[in-house]
């Protein structure tokens, strides 16, 4: 039998806690309404997606893909955010192959358009994973996070009071060898492009640090740390940078299969941390994947699949729901995305 075909039925008897419906109305924090992930939103009525949401109680939408050209920013907001001004936020972003062309001028330049995307209609500015990773200078230098030539960017979103959702690194086994140790082997086998082993890449480490750095350099611009702050396999780091950087928040997106094999931790975590995290799925918006999210957790159910699929994706094994008390709850679910996101 070859490993793409093993699929074990556990034998435990555990409860099963069915949530069609989150306690509190829900942001989703974190999503995208591109080509991204799952089905291609431009190509389905936005009228079936707010019944999807409707059904799952999830009031406020936050489509990252705006991108950084405004003919892509302009057809997100003219198809979702007029459609339905209240339902939709969309993001904006900074268009890294333009340092090749503008050279020095490059910072001066980005900061400027982004003043044009708010203006346009954007809510906020998305930093995407190549930062720090892949993203060179006009010299072919690879360029760090807390580079301070980018200043200017992070200067105008604070003036402009834009929220930066902000995603670098990835899960730690994506920078470790590809061999036998590896947790995540079958996931970076399915997609080697998303294996950063250092050398050539940087080290995850330095790459979250410049992420610190970065965070304490502008403490009146809001950053929102992606998927846990990106370091999800490690919520006594995350906690520490969220205690040290008060305008630094973190969403839970596309992390449950790492917070729900820690279910104690991350319980402390949630409930020590309750006004600072947002929630956010990553996953295209179904009923099935909110309910997923909202059983993690609403209830005590353990040792339960984290995804639809029948072979887990980023790792083989379950997780164990939270029970995070209503107070938690409702600020997670949409208090404070409320409160960063300017949101009614």
């Amino acid at each position: 039998m070859l490993l793409k075909d093993f699929q074990p039925r556990p034998t435990l008897e555990t409860v099963i806690t069915p949530v069609e419906q989150p306690r509190f109305p829900v942001v989703d924090a974190h999503n995208h309404l591109g080509a991204v992930i799952g089905r291609t939103w431009d190509q389905h009525p936005v009228s079936e997606l707010i019944d999807i949401l409707d059904q799952s109680r999830v009031h406020t939408f936050v489509d990252l893909d705006g991108g950084w050209g405004e003919d892509t920013l302009n057809a997100h907001l003219d198809r979702f955010k007029a459609y339905a001004p209240d339902r939709f936020q969309v993001f904006g972003g900074v268009d890294w192959k333009m340092w090749g062309e503008l050279g020095n001028r490059f910072p001066d330049w980005a900061a400027g358009r982004l003043e044009i995307q708010q203006k346009r209609g954007a809510d906020g500015l998305k930093i995407w994973k190549p930062f720090g990773l892949t993203v060179r200078d006009h010299l072919d230098n690879l360029v760090r996070v807390d580079d301070e030539r980018l200043d200017p960017i992070w200067e105008a979103a604070a003036e402009l009071n834009l929220p930066v959702l902000i995603h670098v690194a990835d899960p730690v086994a994506f920078f470790q060898p590809l061999d036998i140790h590896n947790e995540r082997w079958e996931e970076l086998m399915a997609h080697p492009d998303w294996h950063f082993p250092s050398p050539p890449f940087p080290a995850f480490l330095s790459i979250v640090e410049g992420l610190k750095t970065l965070v304490l350099r502008f403490p009146t611009l809001t950053f929102i740390g992606a998927h846990v702050g990106c370091y999800a396999e490690n919520l006594q780091w995350v906690s520490e940078m969220l205690n040290c950087c008060p305008n630094y928040y973190v969403d839970i997106s596309a992390r449950i299969p790492e917070l729900g094999r820690q279910p104690y931790s991350a319980r402390r975590f949630f409930i020590e941390h309750a006004d600072r995290i947002l929630f956010g799925t990553d996953m295209d918006p179904s009923p099935s994947i909110y309910q997923i999210f909202y059983r993690f957790l609403e209830t005590e159910d353990e040792y339960f699949p984290y995804t639809v699929d029948d072979i887990p994706d980023q790792g083989r094994w379950r997780v164990h729901g939270l029970a995070l008390p209503d107070d938690v709850l409702e600020k997670i679910y949409n208090a404070n995305a409320r409160k960063i996101l300017h949101l009614r």
